[in-house]
């Protein structure tokens, strides 16, 4: 029964989606320690930035719930269905938040003294479409802080150029994926009187937003080579990741629920696979 629930849990919150954190926090950290970080630190890192990201979609499913519930797309999800009760998913979103404490107060008590604005990043997201088509780059700023996380772990220190560089693009490359998403709910969204680009401005120029936020993600990815001694295997990781998000582009046009969804989620799955490899061959193998 409680395997059973767990599994329940994993489908709810998507657990396969801790890939859109972890490789870019893990990458950072690569890059910061030129490829030696510390065993342990490095697997606190890890912990943190797979339990924050694990709490944040439980209390997102929470507090969505009865907006789901009316949504035809997710009508089927876990909550509104009754597979799992309010009590199951709040419990894990409380052993996620307190492992996420745990993991910030093994590293820097700095990383401890963050975790309000962290919370603030986290539990304000799922009310931010309710007020504001800005919801998506409050998504893309919140899902950023694995990354910066890293590095502030690592270093104790906030305030570095090259940190803003990389963090700014993983926010502007999941704001981008998160507009194409929200296109398949345009007409509920409005309906409900939900906040999205696409809601605001229409779908056409949801698209092109999208694709302008994902230039400028490639852009500051790409500014990595001003800060850290990057050869060939990161350009042509840099040039796969571009490739990946025009290809996500090209699919989305198609308008359907299943194209959109390749494009937001699966292609989306593979591009933070891909920058890792470029920063670990080139840090290891170049």
């Amino acid at each position: 029964m409680a395997f059973r629930k767990l599994r329940l849990v994993g489908e709810a919150v998507i657990f396969r989606h801790t890939l859109f954190s972890l490789p870019f926090a893990l990458a950072a950290a690569l890059l910061e320690t030129g490829g030696r970080p510390q065993a342990w630190k490095l697997a606190w890192i890890l912990v943190a930035a797979a339990s924050g990201r694990n709490a944040a979609n439980a209390i997102n499913r929470l507090v969505d719930r009865d907006i789901d519930a009316a949504n035809p797309r997710t009508a089927g999800r876990h909550l509104p269905t009754g597979k799992l009760s309010r009590r199951d998913l709040g419990i894990f979103a409380a052993a996620m938040l307190a492992l996420l404490v745990l993991a910030a107060a093994m590293l820097r008590p700095i990383c401890v003294a963050l975790l309000p604005v962290a919370g603030i990043m986290v539990f304000g997201y799922s009310y931010t479409k309710r007020f504001t088509w800005l919801c998506h780059y409050w998504l893309g700023a919140t899902c950023a802080i694995a990354t910066m996380g890293s590095f502030i772990a690592l270093s104790g220190r906030i305030f570095e150029l090259r940190y803003f560089a990389l963090s700014g693009g993983v926010a502007l490359w999941v704001a981008g994926f998160d507009i194409i998403y929200a296109l398949q709910d345009l007409g509920v969204d409005r309906a409900q009187g939900l906040h999205s680009v696409p809601e605001r401005f229409g779908a056409a120029w949801g698209h092109a937003i999208a694709a302008a936020m994902h230039l400028g993600a490639i852009f500051l990815l790409a500014s990595a080579f001003l800060f850290w001694s990057l050869g060939l295997p990161f350009l042509v990781g840099i040039l796969a990741v571009a490739a990946l998000l025009a290809s996500e582009h090209l699919i989305a046009l198609g308008g359907t629920e299943k194209r959109i969804r390749i494009a937001a989620y699966g292609i989306n799955e593979i591009l933070p696979l891909v920058f890792l490899a470029a920063v670990t061959v080139d840090l290891y193998l170049a």
